[in-house]
């Protein structure tokens, strides 16, 4: 039952309403009429179990009687029998009815509706049900919430480049010598939103369909290298270095193209935010117990506010110290579900003397 139902303002036709759909449940009756059956079952052994020993005494010929049994006492019995019936059967159907408005309004669309603060204080399997019900709303409304969120973003970055392309066209049309630098931005731009509908493409396919990556068997660490092998060519030109140390083999049945991936974002990453002749260290080390593989890539950038730390991890986040940075904040989100997908967990940390170390674990193989 919905909060509404609660309120002590509530008019009297509501009221009326309400207590008419708590007869209407099919529980309910259900309950009451095997509650009472049950009760009269257990009388009506008693009586056959009198009479078979011969210890049944006839009632008084001057008193109103059902058999051996009393008219007052039979009926007022069977009233008592129907009274606890009638409150266990509400008690017991009760929260269910207040799951069924519940769910009723999640269905229109209400996330907000919560049923566990209506059960009164009663401690059951019943209210457990309740509270797990208000666990999955509220989680519906953090996703319903985040996709908004995401709509918007999507909007927001796809709008951006095409407002630079328009403009460019602009140019174009009114300056003739501007054509071959503005044909060079509308490529860039082209290229940027490529980039960008391919990465939402991936998002989408982690969330969505992640079955759809075959998986292989790889050495994890042959695909490492090959990562920062071409991110450390990439980063000479810009005076930076990828310097990897990841001794061994670790052979294992994942989805290569993903891993590969989650990899090639993190360590880009490291080298966009990297100071100008520093080196990004790249490490893989067997896990605790020496079973799965930790690997962390550690930059000499600006770093990132203890605050942010999660928040660099979500779609389209781009932290003002990074504002320079060209990207459109996807690449450490798709590592993130990559790196979950496989069953590991990935976190970023301050780095000793300034920078940002982002570690991710797998488990064995």
């Amino acid at each position: 039952m919905d909060s509404e139902c609660a309120r002590p303002g509530l008019p009297i036709a509501g009221r009326l309403n309400s207590v008419r759909d708590w007869f209407k449940g099919r529980l309910f009756w259900k309950l009451l009429l095997a509650l009472w059956v049950s009760m009269l079952l257990s009388i009506g052994a008693a009586i056959a179990y009198l009479r078979s020993t011969g210890q049944a005494d006839m009632p008084p010929p001057d008193m109103a009687s059902v058999g051996l049994l009393p008219m007052v006492p039979l009926v007022s019995g069977m009233l008592a029998m129907l009274v606890a019936s009638v409150a266990v059967a509400w008690y017991l159907s009760g929260p269910l009815r207040h799951l069924r408005r519940g769910l009723n309004r999640v269905a229109q669309g209400d996330f907000d509706i919560r049923v566990a603060p209506l059960a009164h204080g009663r401690r059951d399997e019943l209210t457990e049900l309740a509270e797990d019900f208000d666990r999955m709303a509220g989680q519906l409304q953090q996703l319903t919430q985040a996709r908004q969120i995401l709509l918007h973003d999507i909007s927001h970055e796809l709008r951006s480049p095409l407002a630079r392309m328009q403009a460019a066209i602009g140019l174009m049309r009114q300056d003739a010598t501007l054509t071959p630098a503005m044909v060079d931005r509308i490529e860039r731009e082209s290229q940027r939103l490529d980039a960008l509908i391919e990465e939402l493409l991936t998002l989408h396919r982690l969330e969505a369909a992640p079955e759809t990556w075959a998986v292989e068997t790889e050495d994890v660490l042959d695909l490492l290298h090959a990562v920062a092998e071409d991110a450390n060519f990439e980063a000479r030109a810009a005076s930076r270095e990828v310097r990897i140390d990841a001794p061994g083999e670790f052979v294992a049945s994942v989805r290569g193209e993903l891993l590969h991936r989650a990899f090639e974002n993190v360590i880009r990453n490291a080298v966009k935010h990297t100071a100008p002749g520093t080196v990004v260290d790249v490490q893989a080390r067997p896990g605790e117990g020496g079973r799965g593989l930790v690997v962390s890539v550690a930059d000499r950038g600006p770093g990132v506010p203890e605050d942010s730390l999660a928040l660099i991890f979500e779609p389209f986040t781009r932290l003002e110290a990074s504002a320079a940075a060209r990207g459109v904040g996807l690449g450490l989100a798709i590592a993130l579900r990559a790196i979950k997908l496989h069953g590991g967990s990935i976190n970023a940390a301050p780095r000793v003397g300034g920078g940002l170390v982002v570690t991710m674990r797998l488990s064995g193989p």
